[in-house]
């Protein structure tokens, strides 16, 4: 007779799910490592406080000028602005939002409404939309003071616009995850990203030498501004501060049909989800033909030197790199923003400043930036080794072979990178003087050996599984980005005081021979701690295994 009985209602069916993610959630947190996780996504998360409070105190002072100096017919612009970053800034912290795990909904019976509300919950929980949502909440509270009888209707556009935006977000969401579900579309698209975020770069330039000609193209644009739900938005707030009651219902009616169509939207492609639909990438049987085999000779023709250990995971690695797509087409941001600084700030005509950066000054900040970006991933150096973590405890080889040859993986791309940025600087601002120049390489080496000790230890103790090919919900643990800000700064500081040292003693060659003296130390630390982290890697076993494995 169970299968006669009826099932839980809608709202007892969210009610369920919320109360199982609570308790997923409360149970990690009796790991040591979620702890520290959670704590390190804390203190991260007081920096985009304090920027989210900012824009809170600008949208409040904005929108109660507007009203009270009569503008309030700009009002669409403030809601354009939470249009865009409601729908763009979610792309760039595609790796910090929360996730709707729609194959792990699926195991339970829920209904279609449901799956549709608790999707729209997790649209809700995104950071992006948090922020908008306090920036509304200013709105609202800079009408209730600057005119209390608009407020009721800022209310009312204000929820049907967070409702409109969770709506478009987690549609294009559901939209783009479908079409990157194929490798090459991924490529594709990732590349086209990469191109847009660098060309944003180089927009500050061309305004300078082309603003009056594109102004007058974006002043040609504005009219058209009146069909984008933004418009409507701040319109009917506009008609209610004027007392124009028929002519704000109408633009709430105008509002209410985007909600309308992109919810019908929604909806169909969440039944698509709901009934099943599986997105893979995976071709069809086929008969493999046989690869010939690789022979150790011609491995150790080039690296020789490496033990057999070194060299097989040295080559593994290579080999991840080339399937990461993501992280191959991320080694061609930093070299463009070297060219976009050097425009900026050096050469013989600075767009930034009528006298250029001095090259003394200009080549240690671009060479500290490179390695600022570019040692990153070393935090966690296990992410995408997933099941096959286990083989590295099984296999005849020590975490001293398996570390040292991930680190050179990491050397060897910030050598390319380096060297290929050191050439660029010089042709666009000049190299620096002789002393300069050996203090900074020098410091490179002490800043990048240091850090990768750290980062060993950090891989170690805070794991964090990576998947590749994709965007969203790939970021390290929250303690390890705390590490890593951290050390950066502790060594940023600590370089910039011994360059400058030489500078306030008169003797340029003394930050040269410091940086070599802590170079060859910390070349002596790296060494020295490969035991320790075997033993240490034997410790976190468990830990390693639960967390790449899961």
């Amino acid at each position: 007779m169970a299968d006669l009985a009826a099932g839980p209602g809608l709202l007892e069916q969210i009610r369920l799910v919320s109360w199982l993610r609570w308790r997923i959630l409360r149970n990690s947190l009796r790991q040591k490592s979620r702890r520290l996780d959670l704590l390190g996504l804390a203190i991260s998360g007081l920096f985009s406080a304090i920027f989210v409070a900012g824009l809170t105190v600008a949208f409040f002072v904005g929108t109660k000028s507007l009203i009270e100096n009569h503008h309030e017919q700009f009002l669409g612009l403030l809601f354009l602005a939470l249009l865009v970053w409601w729908q763009l800034f979610p792309i760039l912290l595609a790796g910090f939002t929360p996730q709707f795990a729609f194959r792990s909904l699926l195991r339970f019976p829920l209904k279609l409404s449901a799956f549709y509300l608790i999707g729209m919950a997790y649209g809700l929980a995104d950071s992006a939309a948090l922020a908008a949502l306090i920036w509304m909440i200013a709105m609202l509270a800079a009408t209730l003071i600057a005119q209390p009888a608009a407020a009721p209707v800022m209310l009312v556009v204000c929820v049907m616009f967070a409702a409109l935006n969770v709506t478009v977000e987690r549609l294009l969401g559901a939209w783009v995850e479908k079409l990157l579900a194929k490798r090459k579309s991924r490529e594709v698209f990732f590349s086209l990203f990469i191109l847009a975020m660098i060309s944003l770069q180089f927009l500050n330039p061309i305004m300078q030498k082309y603003g009056r000609g594109f102004l007058t193209v974006v002043r040609g644009w504005l009219p058209y501004l009146w069909l984008l739900p933004s418009s409507f938005a701040g319109d009917a707030v506009a008609r209610s501060v004027q007392h124009q009651w028929a002519a704000a219902a109408l633009k709430l009616g105008a509002l209410a049909v985007y909600v309308a169509l992109f919810t019908v939207l929604l909806w169909m492609r969440y039944a698509q989800l709901y009934s099943g639909e599986e997105l893979s990438e995976t071709a069809a049987p086929a008969r493999k033909e046989k690869r010939a085999a690789i022979s150790p000779s011609d491995e150790n023709e080039v690296l020789g030197f490496l033990p057999p250990q070194v060299l097989a995971v040295f080559r593994k690695e290579l080999l991840y790199l080339r399937r990461n797509t993501f992280l191959f087409f991320g080694l061609i941001f930093p070299p463009m923003l070297v060219l976009f600084f050097s425009v900026q700030f050096a050469g013989a005509h600075p767009t930034a400043f009528k006298k250029g950066v001095s090259p003394d000054l200009f080549f240690p900040g671009m060479m500290a930036y490179l390695v600022l970006i570019l040692i990153a991933p070393a935090y966690n150096n296990f992410a995408y080794e997933g099941k096959g973590i286990q083989t590295y405890f099984t296999s005849p080889t020590g975490f001293r072979e398996i570390l040292v040859a991930k680190n050179l993986v990491t050397v060897l791309l910030l050598f390319c990178e380096i060297a290929f940025c050191v050439v660029l600087v010089g042709w666009r601002a000049g190299l620096p003087s002789t002393p300069v120049l050996f203090a900074t390489l020098a410091g490179m080496i002490f800043s990048i050996v240091g850090q990768l000790t750290i980062a060993n230890w950090s891989s170690l103790n805070f794991p964090r599984r990576m998947e590749f090919g994709k965007m969203q919900g790939q970021r390290n643990s929250g303690m390890s980005v705390l590490i890593m800000f951290g050390v950066q700064i502790l060594f940023g500081g600590v370089s910039a005081v011994i360059l400058f040292s030489g500078r306030w003693t008169g003797s340029p060659w003394l930050p040269a021979e410091v940086f070599s003296v802590l170079a060859v130390a910390a070349l002596g630390g790296y060494f020295s701690s490969l035991d320790t982290f075997t033993d240490l890697a034997e410790k976190k076993k468990e830990v390693l295994i639960d967390t790449l494995c899961r």
